[in-house]
C-alpha cells in the first residue's frame, strides 16, 4: 500500500499536476526557480521534489522513531521499485500521484532514482539522532539529504560535461545543506538536533545541549561554518557554466536565495541564533529577476 492511500488520482497528467501543487504549496524557495524550466522538465523536477518532500516529511514528522523508520524502508522499497521500470504504471503504486508522476519522469529522463536511497539515509540519521564528530562526517551527511536532490535534479537538466558535473552538483548541495543548518540552529536545538561537528564547537568553546542550552563563541562559529559554505558555493554554482540557459537560470535563482541568505546569517550571526532567519519576498523576486537576466544575455550570445 502507498504511503500516501488509495484516493489520488491515477492519470500522469493528473499525477504530475498533483506534484506542481505540492511544490507550489510547501517549496516557496525551489519554485521560483522551478518555473524557468520548460514544461517537460518543470513536471519531472516537480515529481522529484515531491517525493524528497515526503521522505522528509516522514523524518520530521509526529510518528515514534520506530515508526519513521518502517515508513522510510517502505518509502526506499517503493521508489527503488521505479528504477529501469519504464512509462507503464506499476499496479503497486496505482492511486499514488506521486510515484506515478515520478515514474513517468524517470522514464523520460536519466533521473538516478536511486539517489533517494541516499536522501532517506541522511533521515534515517536524523530519526536516529546522529550528531557528527568532524566535518568529514557532516560533509556526507550533507551530500545524502542535499547532494542528492541535486543529482537527481541533473538528471532532468542534463548537461555539457556528465563526468564533472554530479560532482558540482553535489558541492551546491553541501552548500545549500550548510546555509540550512546556520539559519535552523535554535530549531533544530529544541528540536533535539545538533549538526555542527563537535571538533567546530570546541574550537569556539561553544556547547549545544538539546532543548535550549547555547553557550560559548556562537557568533564566530556561525561566521567560520558560513566562510566554509562560501567556499562550497564557489565550487558549486560552477556547475551553472555545464547547463542550458533555462536549467542554469533555475539553479540560479535557487542557489542564489540560498547565497544572499547565508550573507544575512553571516553578517547578522546573533539574529539567527534569535530566531529562522528568511529573505523577504521581495529579494527572493530580485535573486529570480536576476538570473532570468542571465538567462537571457546567454541566449543572445552576451556574457552573463
Amino acid at each position: 500500500m502507498s504511503l500516501l492511500g488509495p484516493a489520488a488520482p491515477t492519470d500522469v497528467r493528473s499525477a504530475y499536476q498533483r506534484c506542481e501543487q505540492i511544490m507550489r504549496q510547501q517549496a516557496k524557495n525551489f519554485s521560483y526557480g522551478i518555473t524557468l524550466l520548460p514544461g517537460d522538465k518543470r513536471r519531472a523536477l516537480s515529481a522529484v521534489y515531491a517525493y524528497a518532500r515526503r521522505i522528509d516529511d516522514i523524518g520530521d514528522g509526529t510518528m515514534p522513531p520506530d515508526d519513521k523508520l518502517a515508513a522510510l524502508e517502505q518509502a526506499r522499497a517503493e521508489v527503488l521499485s521505479l528504477d529501469g521500470a519504464g512509462s507503464a504504471v506499476n499496479p503497486q503504486i496505482a492511486g499514488d500521484p506521486v510515484l506515478i508522476a515520478l515514474q513517468d519522469a524517470a522514464a523520460r529522463f536519466p533521473i538516478p532514482v536511486a539517489a533517494f536511497g541516499e536522501l532517506i539515509d541522511g533521515c534515517e540519521a536524523d530519526v536516529r539522532g546522529t550528531s557528527y564528530a568532524t566535518f568529514e562526517e557532516l560533509k556526507h551527511y550533507c551530500r545524502c539529504v542535499a547532494g542528492s536532490i541535486g543529482r537527481l535534479s541533473l538528471g532532468v537538466f542534463g548537461s555539457s560535461d556528465p563526468s564533472a558535473a554530479p560532482d558540482l552538483a553535489d558541492a551546491l548541495g553541501v552548500a545549500l545543506q550548510l546555509t540550512n543548518i546556520l539559519r535552523d540552529i535554535r530549531e533544530d536545538l529544541e528540536n533535539g538536533r545538533v549538526y555542527l561537528p563537535a571538533e567546530d564547537l570546541g574550537k569556539f568553546g561553544v556547547t549545544l545541549e538539546p532543548p535550549a542550552v547555547m553557550e560559548g563563541d556562537l557568533p564566530g562559529l556561525i561566521r567560520f561554518e558560513a566562510e566554509r559554505a562560501k567556499q562550497w558555493y564557489s565550487t558549486g554554482l560552477r556547475l551553472l557554466g555545464l547547463l542550458d540557459r533555462r536549467s542554469a537560470a533555475c539553479t540560479g535563482a535557487m542557489a542564489g536565495i540560498y547565497a544572499r541568505l547565508l550573507d544575512h546569517i553571516y553578517a547578522t550571526p546573533a539574529r539567527a541564533l534569535e530566531h529562522r532567519m528568511s529573505l523577504p519576498s521581495s529579494q527572493k523576486a530580485l535573486v529570480a529577476a536576476t538570473a532570468i537576466a542571465g538567462m537571457a544575455r546567454q541566449k543572445h550570445g552576451r556574457p552573463a
